[in-house]
């Protein structure tokens, strides 16, 4: 039975979607999301099986869960990548994924089986050389080549874009204007601090300015303030005269903690309620046991902090004594 009253913290907020990581593997190497050095990967036998990792899934959804979003690392690089979507598809849920496109050709039939509507694409830059730069692999043409792909099959497609002071902030423009032919939905996303990824707020590109440069190529009277959605993370626009749309995640400079309805499940079967939190519940060893995880569960939700994992000042966030116990992003799932 549905008790929708076990996904809701101490603060009330009530969690239906759910973030799963199938793999830590990735195929390539960004620089935001991981370590040059790499990272020690989890052994397989401490990783969810697929059989598990629908078992949890069943949990969430039996008790309010309405939205699953695949992420790694890389999920596509996982050799039963298909089977789960698949098993997925049959819990009636709103499924999505989140990938960097380069194996999305294998998947169109699996996606389109499943029901998913919406893929995330993770690119951070349109000039070659600096994509090749920022994921340390050559798969800029591939990546374009299936954006296009995707539109073409019927796919609601998002491009998740990291932005970095000096490195890719002279786009913002050149991203807008892909939204005036393609059907996309352009997502800025605010550098956020992770072990590994040498964050410093210097770095960071915040939502004042991408809409300061917004405002210097575009008049105000053409751009147009969309809705958001309920417990959306973004804020939402589109140039009037423009085929898709863009919006900013602005995570570090306007958090939006109070209608957080979001819990993370990584590939080791942590459950992570808070992407800057770096505490964690194990689910797999009572799982294993035959033991209920649902307790586990409800505690780590009533332990949410109410701010960014209790980085609730500027001060805290910039602390690097803290952000570091975090885990990696790759680690974490995007």
């Amino acid at each position: 039975m549905e008790n929708k009253t076990m996904l809701k913290d101490a603060l009330g907020r009530e969690h239906n979607y759910l973030r799963i990581s199938i793999t830590e593997h990735c195929n390539l190497r960004c620089t935001y999301c991981m370590p040059e050095e790499g990272i020690a990967l989890t052994p397989k036998p401490h990783l969810m099986t697929a059989e598990e990792i629908i078992y949890i899934a069943q949990i969430f959804v039996a008790n309010g869960v309405s939205k699953i979003r695949l992420t790694g690392g890389e999920p596509l690089v996982r050799k039963d990548a298909k089977a789960i979507i698949l098993q997925l598809g049959k819990l009636g849920v709103d499924l999505t994924i989140t990938t960097n496109g380069i194996l999305v050709p294998n998947f169109i039939e699996t996606f389109q089986a499943a029901g998913i509507h919406t893929v995330n694409i993770s690119i951070d830059s349109l000039v070659e050389k600096k994509f090749n730069a920022i994921t340390r692999r050559n798969y800029f043409d591939t990546v374009m080549q299936n954006i296009d792909l995707l539109l073409l099959q019927g796919f609601r497609v998002k491009l998740n874009v990291v932005l970095m002071k000096n490195f890719n902030d002279n786009e913002i423009i050149d991203f807008i204007a892909l939204t005036k032919d393609k059907s996309v939905q352009v997502r800025f996303i605010e550098f956020m601090p992770f072990t590994g990824n040498h964050w410093d707020k210097s770095k960071l590109v915040s939502y004042a300015e991408i809409m300061d440069t917004l405002q210097s190529a575009y008049a105000l009277s053409e751009i147009e303030r969309l809705t958001d959605a309920p417990n959306d993370t973004a804020k939402n626009f589109k140039i009037k005269s423009h085929l898709g749309s863009f919006a900013v995640i602005s995570s570090v400079t306007n958090p939006f903690c109070s209608t957080c309805n979001r819990i993370r499940l990584t590939a080791n079967g942590k459950l992570k309620n808070c992407l800057f939190s770096n505490s964690e519940t194990a689910l797999l060893d009572t799982l294993r046991a035959g033991e209920s995880i649902i307790p586990l569960i409800q505690n780590n939700l009533l332990s949410k902090k109410a701010v960014r994992g209790g980085m609730d000042d500027d001060l805290k966030f910039q602390n690097p004594e803290l952000f570091s116990q975090n885990r990696s992003m790759i680690a974490i799932g995007g």
